[in-house]
């Protein structure tokens, strides 16, 4: 069983606190990913499962055991590192089976193993090859192959994709996903690439500053923030947020008109929010919201658009082709949900969508 459970963690550096009072349960099988910005302490907390970071106090459990003073060798668990970490001299067969070999397994146990590895991962044609003459694709693959013979409790992968380039992250990311579809293995996944959480998770952490700002599936993050913070981390791209204030049943953002609200969410009257609208929920109408064009970037399918609303920069996606020159003024309405958020506190208030006009 690889249920791994973080209670209460902590970890200090001095003065300096990286983790504070860590809590994540981590169901077997399960695949969590921790996201957050560089220094929220998603790296740190990986390390400390894996045994390499001592912890402050807190415990972490692997498979019904507090592994909180064990050596990284007695956890059953296995690590993908974002620099390959093979051996260069050792052909691929050698890098994916040398932990085996440290452990004393027989050779018929060792082949077979590898063998198993490399017919799921690919692998078959280039057992004999060494590590310089891989891609760097291929070089992750005989990584994850040699944590696949150790046939561990709990996967753990820190940033595995970051030294790829773009097209080749995005098929690796389909691989770890239905590699972990075939071993049915706890992994947890260490990014700040929300978009690899986002399409590769069960279940996100999502971190800031040592702490944890929400836990849920990627579309229950992308669905209902919690705060401020997730709303701008989880989508790609990023949740609009701009200053609103409620008058008469609508929202009023900047110098645009009133826009009625459907009756999801009731707040008073003259109460200032930050309302949350994705990109993609803007619609191009004869009236609405006065958006000032700076860029257009089209990508095909879509045609990215950044401008201004009042004071505030938003980015908006459109189905449509546009075309408009820099200082053009369009008019968009939001048609999906918007969300509304305390301006004081951060917290998502809930959401509600444009009424439609009788």
């Amino acid at each position: 069983m690889g249920y791994v459970a973080i209670r209460d963690v902590y970890k200090n550096y001095g003065e300096v606190q990286a983790l504070k009072g860590i809590d994540i349960e981590i169901e077997d099988g399960e695949f969590v990913a921790l996201v957050g910005p560089s220094g929220c302490g998603k790296t740190t907390l990986l390390r400390m499962i894996a045994g390499l970071e001592d912890i402050t106090s807190g415990e972490i459990h692997i498979a019904g055991r507090i592994v909180n003073d064990l050596q990284p060798k007695a956890r059953d668990i296995a690590m993908v590192f974002q620099n390959y970490a093979l051996y260069p001299h050792m052909k691929v067969a050698d890098n994916m089976s040398f932990s085996m070999q440290l452990a004393g397994a027989s050779k018929s146990e060792i082949k077979t193993k590898v063998d198993e590895a490399a017919r799921v991962l690919n692998l078959e044609n280039y057992l004999d090859r060494y590590p310089r003459e891989l891609s760097g694709g291929q070089r992750q693959r005989v990584a994850m192959g040699r944590a696949i013979v150790r046939n561990p409790k709990v996967f753990l992968f820190d940033e595995p994709l970051s030294n790829l380039d773009a097209k080749l992250r995005v098929s690796m990311r389909a691989e770890i996903k239905s590699l972990h579809h075939k071993l049915h293995t706890t992994a947890v996944y260490v990014t700040h690439d929300q978009i690899e959480a986002m399409t590769m998770a069960d279940k996100i952490v999502v971190m800031s500053e040592g702490n944890i700002e929400q836990v849920g599936t990627p579309l229950e993050l992308y669905d209902e923030p919690r705060n401020l913070f997730v709303a701008a981390f989880i989508g790609s791209p990023s949740m609009n947020l701009l200053d609103g204030v409620i008058h008469n049943g609508a929202v009023r953002i900047g110098n645009g008109p009133d826009l009625p609200l459907t009756s999801e969410i009731a707040l008073e009257d003259g109460r200032d929010v930050v309302v949350g609208i994705r990109p993609d929920t803007f619609a191009l109408t004869e009236t609405g919201l006065p958006l000032t064009l700076n860029v257009t970037e089209p990508t095909g399918a879509e045609t990215q658009v950044e401008g201004v609303i009042g004071p505030t920069k938003v980015t908006c996606l459109f189905r449509e082709r546009v075309s408009d020159q820099p200082g053009t003024v369009l008019h968009v309405t939001p048609n999906g949900r918007l969300h509304f958020f305390d301006k004081t506190t951060g917290l998502r208030l809930g959401a509600a969508r444009v009424a439609a006009k009788n």
